[in-house]
């Protein structure tokens, strides 16, 4: 009989985790690190609430990336609804990416 593993970690650390699989598609970084999520907010009753940007208004995934996000977060166990807010207050800039994204492009 195999066992049953349970993540225990907080939801707010398997959201990121899921997150870091979700690409743009022009830059080869995931986009926890390229500094495109701007808010994770936890409701409750486990609705996760996740506001976004986007490289640029007119991102060629600007339609497909967003449902992509929900659909994975929905996949999480334990989390019941995900939205996905997309906005460009701030706009994004390359200053938001990670060290390691910044590294991973070779722009250190």
């Amino acid at each position: 009989m195999t066992e049953e593993v349970i993540d225990i970690r907080p939801i707010t650390e398997r959201v990121k985790d899921i997150l870091r699989t979700c690409y743009d598609p022009e830059i080869p970084v995931n986009i926890l690190e390229l500094g495109l999520i701007y808010e994770i907010n936890v409701l409750e009753g486990n609705d996760i609430n996740v506001k976004m940007t986007l490289t640029s208004p007119a991102c060629p995934v600007a339609e497909t990336l967003p449902v992509e996000v929900e659909q994975k977060i929905k996949g999480i166990p334990d989390v019941n609804n995900a939205k996905v807010e997309i906005t460009f207050d701030p706009p994004w800039e390359k200053d938001m990416m990670s060290e390691e994204a910044k590294m991973e492009l070779g722009m250190w």
